[in-house]
């Protein structure tokens, strides 16, 4: 192993142990930092070597190879968190990238589902899947999704003891090991009782009952494979399958989708931010945010378009005033 790459190694490791970092950020932070390190070899430097000039060159070479906005800045944010660790440490001086601004995050609005999408989805949930076993897992799938807004990564995830005893709420476990409650909704806790009764009576030599002997015995989702639960890929399939049916274009369909339809129709229905925020696990207010850019669209597109004078053309300002409101049938006082 390299030093650049024992460096990266004992940042990783002090991440996951200090900053109690998730899985999916510590596997971005090393592919950002060995790609940065690799850079340099062929530069015939290293990550010891590194300053400012230096890591700009690196982004700019980023931008050169079409890399998005959004990569770019993250690659720099895993450059910041390497090259402070690098200070604490004592393994260098100074701290070369504390500042460089970066390209930043183009903020875009999240894409959702309206309400009407997602009931069509619910609706075709019970006739997804070839086998009985498959068809009452994927309904759960999309009840709890839908009912509690969880991230991808936790609900394929999600303990089997957590869920028993037809629970009102769930633990979840998020980002960093931070925990949260969920309420259920009645058709997700229906939905929720109905494939742990399945899941429970599988028989040892079907493929659910193989898949809970091998590794998959603690998750409520058990399907073949190294992690022994369901792939987030396999909830992508799932849900593009229902949108087909359901006469929804699945191009727009992610479980990430579903999350946001979930924040998107809460706020719609006159929930709070904060309460928004707790129930999807954002650390930052911010992040939450903005979905109400998305309901500001929304209520724009409602006015301009369902509003009884939304088709009277606006006042031309060369006209006299009351020209102007004669024209268009409007009282003048």
């Amino acid at each position: 192993m390299t030093p650049d790459y024992r460096a990266i190694s004992a940042f990783l490791d002090a991440q996951a142990a200090e900053a109690g970092a998730a899985r999916n950020t510590l596997l971005a932070y090393g592919r950002d930092l060995r790609d940065l390190s690799d850079w340099l070899v062929r530069r015939e430097s290293s990550l010891a070597l590194l300053d400012r000039e230096t890591i700009e060159s690196y982004l700019a070479h980023c931008d050169a190879q079409g890399l998005s906005r959004a990569t770019r800045a993250r690659r720099l944010s895993s450059i910041r968190q390497f090259t402070r660790f690098a200070l604490e440490e004592g393994w260098r001086q100074d701290d070369p990238a504390i500042r460089i601004t970066g390209p930043g995050r183009a903020q875009r609005l999240p894409a959702t589902l309206d309400r009407a999408e997602i009931e069509a989805m619910l609706r075709v949930a019970p006739e997804i899947g070839r086998t009985r076993t498959d068809r009452t897992r994927n309904r759960c799938l999309i009840e709890l999704l839908y009912a509690t807004g969880m991230r991808v990564s936790e609900l394929v995830a999600l303990p089997v003891a957590s869920c028993r005893g037809d629970p009102a709420v769930l633990l979840i476990r998020g980002k960093g090991g931070k925990e949260r409650m969920v309420p259920l909704t009645g058709p997700a806790r229906t939905a929720l009782a109905e494939w742990l009764r399945i899941r429970d009576r599988a028989d040892r030599s079907s493929p659910l009952g193989r898949a809970i002997a091998d590794k998959g015995a603690r998750w409520l989702f058990p399907a073949p494979g190294a992690a022994g639960h369901l792939p987030r890929q396999g909830l992508g399939r799932i849900l593009n399958d229902m949108a087909a049916r359901a006469g929804v274009d699945p191009s727009c369909v992610t479980p990430h989708v579903i999350r946001h339809a979930f924040a998107t129709h809460l706020l719609e229905g006159g929930a709070d931010l904060r309460s928004i925020q707790t129930l999807l696990g954002h650390a930052d207010l911010g992040t939450t945010e903005i979905y109400t850019h998305v309901l500001d669209e929304r209520m724009r597109d409602l006015v301009l378009n369902h509003h009884p004078l939304a088709g009277v053309p606006a006042p031309d300002d060369s006209l006299p005033a009351n020209q102007d409101r004669q024209d268009h049938g409007r009282p003048s006082d």
